[in-house]
C-alpha cells in the first residue's frame, strides 16, 4: 500500500480512546488535515502532497515478476492515513490487530487475514498492537523505481484519481 501520509499518532497526546478514534476516523480528510496542520508536533508526519519516509513506520519493498509487494510495520497505537488506491489489489495483515477505516467502513482485523481493496480505497489504519501490513500490487513494467510505482498505484487527491481512472 502506498501511503499519502505516515504518522505516529500519540493517543496519550490527544487523550483519545479507541471509540473516540473511530469517531475521528469517519472523516479521513479531517484527520489528514489535522495531521498536516500539526506536523511540527513530534509524531505527526506528512504534507498531504508526498509520501514521506518515516523511520518509525518502516516500509519494505520486494518484487516478483510483474508484482510489487509493500510491507509496512506499525507499532501499537500508530495511525496511518493512506493515499487513494488507483487499482484493485490485495492486502494482508500478517501480524497484529488493526482497525481499518476504508472510505467510512470501519472493520477490525486480527492476523492472519486478507482483504481485496477496490479502486478509490483510502484507508486509515490504527494498530491496536504491533502489526505487519502487506499490500500486493500489479507491476506490469517490472520497474523497481518506487516513485514511479507510487505515481501508478495511488493518487493524492480525488481529482487526480478521477483523471487517472476515467
Amino acid at each position: 500500500m502506498v501511503l499519502k501520509t505516515y504518522l505516529q499518532y500519540r493517543l496519550t497526546l490527544l487523550n483519545h480512546n479507541q471509540m473516540e478514534l473511530k469517531k475521528i476516523n469517519k472523516d479521513a480528510e479531517l484527520l489528514q488535515e489535522l495531521i498536516i496542520n500539526n506536523k511540527d508536533i513530534d509524531g505527526f508526519y506528512g504534507d498531504g502532497k508526498n509520501i514521506p519516509e518515516i523511520a518509525e513506520i518502516p516500509i519494505k519493498h520486494d518484487f516478483a515478476d510483474q508484482v510489487y509487494l509493500r510491507q509496512m510495520t506499525m507499532e501499537k497505537d500508530q495511525v496511518v492515513v493512506g493515499a487513494i488506491h488507483n487499482h484493485k489489489h490485495i492486502w494482508f495483515l500478517m501480524k497484529g490487530k488493526i482497525t481499518v477505516n476504508d472510505n467510512g467502513e470501519i472493520i477490525d482485523h486480527i492476523a492472519p487475514c486478507y482483504m481485496v481493496s477496490e479502486p478509490g480505497s483510502k484507508r486509515i489504519i490504527y494498530a491496536h498492537e504491533n502489526s505487519i501490513f502487506v499490500n500486493i500490487h500489479k507491476n506490469p513494467s517490472n520497474t523497481k523505481d518506487i516513485k514511479k510505482l507510487e505515481k501508478e498505484i495511488v493518487s493524492m487527491t480525488m481529482g487526480e484519481f478521477n483523471k487517472k481512472n476515467n
